[in-house]
């Protein structure tokens, strides 16, 4: 440009308007100067992701960001809400209003609200409410029911350091667990990635209600700025992210803890570079040294892992051991970076201490309640660990880690944390509040308060109380359960908090042995003793169990006990055994505080006895071979059979426990992946070796075969073999089999292969209908079962349903009748309507132990149907006859020959009892706890 052709004034001028100009820019009231000249990202930096005061208030008004238009407002009635105020203590007796997907009101509710001409009214009738449920672990989505190889999204496996996956990529919105979990009152899940990687990538909060998009991203809560979606609302909010540290990573990237330490330390390292360019670049700027062209340092790759190291993540860690939980605090402190969770987290109890060492702020727990013991980092897991962690001052999450445990039941979880003596506040806050609190949402969900998000469910009882079942689940204001199956009203006893038992001593005891304490009861053989203030006794009989003693008949009972039989039952009030002649000298005095003597019961279905930790397979017996799909090792013969008595355990830690929770007797067949599985053997819990006086109950029971879709033979080919054992070629077992001498249990799931072996059942019988004999059959798992139960009634075979309570994990399995509040019929009393011989199986070696609560929630699922009688056999002589124990033990006339397990403080199939003993006849013993 020639100077010369301007006049003189133009140079002065220009730089007076660039001068004023500047000025105007810098003194506005939105901008110092710094900011102005740095680039968005950099202002980005500084955004807080604490949503503004006003929000909550402004939500009362505009409504949700998810309010769907044209839903109702909803008028709760006559309810007691468990609104999760101060520390979750807080309980308001009265209403509950919701309008635009949010809650207005709680207690009472002004008239003004409520003149509305689309108000729908619900009458509560005294029903408790909750805040929906918040499941803070969970691969609903991504690892989908039916499992299927075309919808397996949980784990990438390309490397350890993944944190730029998303697991919003992979859900799927036709998981049939969806409908399931809400019928369980979960409202809000984190979808994670697997553990099979120390960073598996980033994790997302979905609400579980259909929308009317279908799509993947309609369903999340508060959706990351990161996302990319076209939306308006411009506030940041949490991301989410997970991390596994032990056995996991290291088993699948085939490496050691020392290797996934250095795998965490490099990728911190390269995103904390990232970070540092970043922040030299905006210091740059914001001192108006930016020239305007240089870019803001970004990388794709490891940008959600800076927003880690920022504190902008809610992070959640798959963490177990002592080990791990010391190097993750390490390194949270080597590269400042808080941690929201750390998940499963066995031996967190043990370390309390070292965990709020964390930095930046102490992490929330989430565990299980007693799913332990399947790893050898989950050895050490405890029953009691909500319960110290909190008198540690830790906040307390129970989670389901679906499918590992079906999500529905996750209130279950908080229920067994009350139960081991977790508060009960903290036990409803565990599902609610506490993970909200600790995924950066509980300002919205978790609490039922005026301005949160109208997410709540209607129990038919107090949730934690055994078997507590919605009648509905709202979620955005919307009902979730269409014409929902409602039971009958549950007794008083139902509506309170259960009154727990005294387990003091234990939790010392845990703490003592750093979570293995000594399992093995104070044995009085030959000794006498005095059971008083009873209120029930039970024993087996011929046909079932019967009744010896009962509360109905007045006033409290004693029971003494000599050389392991009852030797006298007598009413306290009219002298005790003492008027009856039992009043030896020493005996010992046990008050069971209105508790019940009952038969022990019978467990089916894991491998307990088999396995001590199922994923180390030096603890194990190990899988047979399977001469339909597998080369026999020559040193075997191609039939031959191979019994479960030959690999048993005795006194491993699983069983033990199932002894102390009521379950004497195991019945267990040879671990197997194919059509044949073997003899099966009947052992005693409480054994403590192989050659001790009844140890082994019977050494053969039944013979065991499975037919299955998902085996390297064809489900045609496996009914071939076993058309071939039956009519051709019975050699060995089948030999007994054929003559009817024991029973052939089939592990089966699918309705349409029960149909063909009922097909050949017939045939069977058919052809040796002259000789009288008709084959002895049970189904077991059986989740299809009730397809065909009029058919397997008329057939006379056996069913052992294993699980309990079903769910559709694979494709075998996926037409389940799932019980209240979504069928009012169950399997249970679907088979019992067509005289089927049922009984309730367990498949996980840890839950054997809780044998009596599922009998328990079958009959409360029955609506009345099942009387206790009916609901004992299902674990007991039901179960002796489908796995063909020997009427010497299913039905001995003989007291002497019995097991009683031993009550305090309540009944059999309540959370307010626990077990004290075992009244053991067949080792002539009684065992003290």
């Amino acid at each position: 440009m020639d100077r010369k052709r301007h006049p003189r004034w133009y140079l002065p001028a220009a730089i007076a308007l660039t001068l004023l100009g500047l000025h105007t820019l810098f003194s506005s009231p939105h901008l110092t100067r710094p900011q102005a000249l740095a680039p968005p990202q950099c202002r980005a930096l500084h955004a807080s992701l604490d949503p503004p005061a006003s929000l909550l208030t402004s939500r009362t008004t505009d409504g949700s960001d998810r309010f769907v238009a044209g839903t109702p407002p909803v008028l709760i009635r006559n309810a007691k809400i468990l609104t999760g105020g101060r520390n979750g203590t807080e309980i308001v007796f009265g209403d509950i209003f919701l309008d635009k997907g949010i809650v207005l009101g709680v207690g009472y509710i002004p008239r003004v609200l409520t003149e509305r001409s689309d108000l729908q009214i619900i009458d509560a009738r005294g029903k408790w409410i909750s805040p929906g449920i918040v499941d803070a672990h969970s691969h609903l989505g991504v690892g989908s029911a039916p499992e299927l190889n075309g919808a397996d999204d949980t784990n990438s496996v390309k490397a350890p350091i993944l944190p730029w996956l998303r697991s919003i990529d992979g859900l799927n919105t036709h998981d049939d667990a969806y409908r399931l979990a809400i019928a369980g009152g979960v409202t809000t899940a984190q979808i994670l990635p697997g553990s099979a990687n120390n960073i598996g990538g980033q994790a997302f909060l979905i609400k579980l209600r259909p929308t009317a998009e279908r799509s993947t991203s309609a369903m999340i809560l508060e959706p990351p700025l990161t996302l990319g979606l076209n939306s308006s609302d411009t506030r940041p909010k949490w991301r989410h992210m997970k991390h596994a540290c032990g056995e996991n990573p290291s088993r699948v990237y085939s490496q050691t803890r020392m290797d996934s330490a250095w795998e965490f330390r490099r990728a911190y390292n390269e995103a904390r570079q990232v970070r540092d360019a970043q922040d030299a670049f905006c210091a740059r700027a914001e001192a108006g040294l930016w020239d305007g062209v240089e870019a803001f340092p970004e990388s794709l790759q490891w940008e959600a892992l800076v927003d880690v190291l920022r504190g902008r993540v809610k992070l959640s860690v798959h963490c177990y051991e002592a080990v791990d939980l010391d190097q993750l605090v390490r390194l949270t402190n080597e590269f400042k970076f808080p941690v929201a969770s750390i998940h499963h987290a066995g031996e967190t109890y043990l370390v309390p201490n070292l965990l709020k060492k964390a930095w930046g702020n102490i992490p929330s727990i989430a565990l299980f309640a007693s799913n332990f013991r399947k790893k050898r980092e989950a050895y050490r897991g405890s029953e009691f660990a909500p319960r110290i962690l909190s008198d540690n001052g830790l906040p307390v999450i129970m989670k389901s880690d679906h499918p590992v445990l079906n999500s529905r039941y996750l209130m279950y979880e908080a229920q067994q944390a009350h139960y081991y003596s977790l508060n009960p506040a903290l036990a409803i806050a565990s599902v609610t509040s506490t993970p909200a609190d600790a995924l950066g949402v509980g300002w919205r969900v978790g609490r039922l308060m005026a301005g949160y998000d109208a997410d709540l469910v209607i129990w038919d009882s107090h949730p934690l109380a055994l078997g507590a079942t919605p009648v509905q689940v709202y979620i955005d204001g919307i009902p979730q359960l269409e014409d929902p199956a409602v039971l009958a009203p549950k007794p008083p006893l139902f509506q309170d908090v259960p009154q727990t038992p005294d387990w003091e001593e234990e939790v010392r005891r845990t703490i003592e042995y750093e979570g293995l304490p000594p399992l093995e009861g104070k044995k009085t053989t030959g000794g006498q003793v005095l059971f008083v203030n009873v209120t029930e006794v039970w024993r087996r009989a011929e046909g079932g169990v019967v009744q010896l003693a009962s509360a109905e008949e007045g006033g409290r009972w004693q029971a003494g006990v000599e050389h392991g039989a009852i030797r006298c039952i007598a009413r306290e009030g009219d002298g005790g055994c003492a008027k009856e002649g039992y009043a030896p000298a020493g005996t010992t005095v046990v008050d069971l505080m209105g508790g019940v003597l009952a038969p022990g019961l019978t467990t089916f279905g894991s491998d307990l006895g088999l396995s001590e930790i199922m994923l180390e397979a030096s603890t194990t017996d190990g899988r047979v071979f399977d001469p339909l799909t597998m080369v026999v090792p020559g040193i075997l013969r191609a039939d031959t059979v191979v019994g479960a008595v030959d690999g048993l355990q005795f006194g491993g830690r699983n069983t033990l426990y199932a002894y102390r929770g009521g379950v004497t007797t195991a019945v267990v067949a040879p671990m197997g992946r194919g059509f044949m599985r073997g003899m099966g053997v009947a052992f005693s819990t409480g054994a403590i070796n192989g050659l001790a006086d009844g140890a082994v109950v019977q050494a053969e029971t039944a013979l065991h075969v499975a037919v299955h879709s998902d085996m390297l033979a064809s489900v045609s080919t496996q009914i071939a073999a076993l058309r071939n054992k039956l009519f051709f070629d019975p050699t060995g077992p089948w030999t007994r089999v054929v003559g009817g001498e024991i029973p052939l249990v089939v592990s089966v799931h699918n309705a349409d292969i029960m149909a063909t072996l009922l097909s050949l059942k017939a045939e069977f019988d058919s052809q040796y209908s002259l000789g009288g004999v008709k084959l002895r059959m049970t189904f077991a798992g059986a989740t299809e079962a009730h397809r065909l139960a009029e058919e397997i009634g008329k057939a006379g075979v056996s069913v052992v349903l294993a699980p309990a309570r079903p769910y559709p994990e694979t494709w075998d399995r996926r037409r389940v009748l799932p019980g209240p509040p979504l069928s009012h019929s169950t399997s249970v009393t679907k088979l019992l309507e067509h005289g089927v011989n049922v009984a309730l199986g367990v498949t996980s070696d840890y839950d054997a132990r809780n044998a009596r609560f599922e009998v328990a929630w079958a009959a409360l699922d029955a609506d009345g149907a099942l009387d206790y009688r009916t609901a004992m056999a299902l674990a007991t002589t039901n179960m002796d006859a489908a796995l063909g124990l020997t009427a010497a033990h299913s039905h001995s006339l003989l007291q002497e020959e019995q097991e009683l397990v031993v009550y305090q403080g309540g009944g059999v199939f309540d959370f307010e009892s626990k077990v004290v003993g075992v009244v053991d006849g067949r080792r002539g013993v009684v065992e003290l706890f």
